[in-house]
């Protein structure tokens, strides 16, 4: 009860204040109360719970290209772009995400789903309509019996359209079944411009990417290190089981053995696309991927970005 008769006289006083002194008032009582140790909020403990230790992972230094400021040089292809392949960053592009038809480099995409599939590559498959197919070919004889291996050289040196559909007809669930695994694994890579139609580049609507998406592919294709040990390959000779049908295969990149450093991968041409490329070159551990896209000379311009990559970037060590 004295606690009340005590509050309204207060009350009465502090009405009767003038405005700053009820200020101070109300501030010397806010002060109180929120002073350490004067309420139940602020003795109230928490339980941290458990304290884990993290130990960051080791960060490894890597080398970057540093540009001497000097611009590329005029190309004719419609799209291009210039990746390093070690930290990704982007050296040079022109229209690098222009819609544009791949050709045959459709073709990277058609041997990684077939490495995913056949784990064996001595498993043997049997040539159906292959024969017929249109375009470039390594001249399939229908009924042919031939290793995935063999199958492979042709799809990714000679760049054979029959291969292409040999190795699609023959998976589980047929062709369209092949296809819709190239664009799941093109969306496993985030190749998020990149529609496949068919599994050899040839002309069809909706089959289109973009350079960027290229590159992108490009470098996830040269981890597997069998794609990486055939696209190098100039000249190889296969045959069917029974090595009575042969099939010399001679690669369709011009530049192999001439540019030093490169590597591969894939070259592309159609009267639609235009002429196609996406090259590797590894000069002393500075690697770079080139694409170029819709081009009028696919080798001449990519030896020209070559040239100015390696003449006007160096290659500096940063530590993180």
């Amino acid at each position: 009860m004295w606690k009340f008769k005590s509050l309204k006289l207060f009350l009465s006083r502090f009405i009767k204040l003038d405005l700053s002194r009820q200020i101070l008032t109300c501030s010397i009582f806010l002060f109180a109360f929120l002073y350490p140790g004067q309420n139940d909020l602020q003795t109230t403990l928490l339980n941290p719970g458990k304290v884990y230790a993290y130990t960051l992972p080791q960060i490894n230094s890597f080398i970057y290209p540093l540009s001497d400021g000097v611009k590329a040089p005029y190309i004719s292809a419609k799209s291009a772009i210039i990746q390093d392949d070690e930290g990704k960053s982007i050296l040079y592009s022109k229209n690098p995400d222009l819609l544009m038809m791949p050709a045959s480099i459709t073709k990277v995409m058609t041997a990684l789903v077939a490495l995913d599939y056949y784990h064996d590559l001595n498993t043997v498959i049997e040539v159906k309509n292959e024969d017929r197919a249109i375009g470039q070919t390594i001249d399939l004889v229908k009924g042919e019996k031939i290793t995935i291996q063999n199958i492979l050289y042709g799809l990714l040196v000679h760049s054979g359209n029959d291969a292409a559909l040999a190795v699609a007809e023959n998976y589980n669930g047929g062709y369209d079944a092949f296809v819709a695994a190239m664009n799941q694994k093109a969306r496993d890579q985030h190749l998020d411009h990149t529609t496949f139609k068919n599994p050899s580049g040839v002309e069809q609507y909706g089959h289109m990417t973009t350079a960027r998406d290229i590159a992108v592919l490009a470098s996830y294709a040269l981890k597997n290190p069998e794609i990486a040990r055939i696209v190098e390959i100039r000249r190889i000779v296969v045959t069917d089981v029974t090595g009575l049908i042969v099939h010399d295969l001679e690669n369709t990149n011009e530049l192999l053995g001439v540019v030093p450093g490169l590597k591969g991968l894939k070259t592309g041409w159609t009267s639609g696309a235009g002429e196609c490329l996406v090259s590797y070159i590894d000069r002393d551990g500075k690697r770079i991927i080139i694409v170029v896209l819709g081009s009028l000379s696919r080798f001449g311009d990519t030896r020209i970005l070559v040239d100015w990559v390696y003449a006007h970037h160096n290659w500096i060590a940063v530590d993180l």
